[in-house]
């Protein structure tokens, strides 16, 4: 995704995001997201395939309210997570889309060309006024 190398101690370095990667990133990330929803989902479906084998009594009745609200509260996050994931992963992708964006309109600008996979851009003309006077 990003290399790059320093020169010294100086703290002028360099890095190199490469869009393609970005993209391949970002496909990772929505899988895993789709995965891990999945699994929510399955253990969302095998707790409740367990029923209330609590029982119906005052000890059972109390377990219950407060099993109730921590499962809640953990196939919630697990599917905020899940979520979570997945805008990572446009993140990433739009991080890609700006970055050859950019890359583009910064070559046009100096005349050249961008490197592969970056997506072109018009050249915009930018209006010069004199503020010599």
């Amino acid at each position: 995704m990003a290399g790059g190398s320093g020169s010294g101690g100086d703290g002028g370095g360099s890095f190199v995001l490469k869009p393609w990667e970005l993209h391949g990133e970002g496909r990772e990330f929505e899988k895993i997201s789709a995965d891990f929803g999945k699994a929510a989902g399955a253990l969302e479906q095998g707790l409740a395939a367990l029923g209330t084998p609590w029982g119906q009594d005052r000890p059972g009745s109390g377990f219950a309210a407060a099993y109730r609200e921590a499962q809640g509260g953990l196939i919630g996050g697990l599917r905020g997570l899940a979520g979570g994931l997945g805008r990572v992963g446009t993140g990433l992708h739009t991080m890609a889309e700006r970055t050859a964006d950019a890359e583009s309109s910064a070559a046009a600008g100096f005349g050249g060309a961008a490197r592969p996979g970056a997506t072109p851009v018009p050249a915009r003309t930018v209006p010069h006024k004199d503020v010599s006077a």
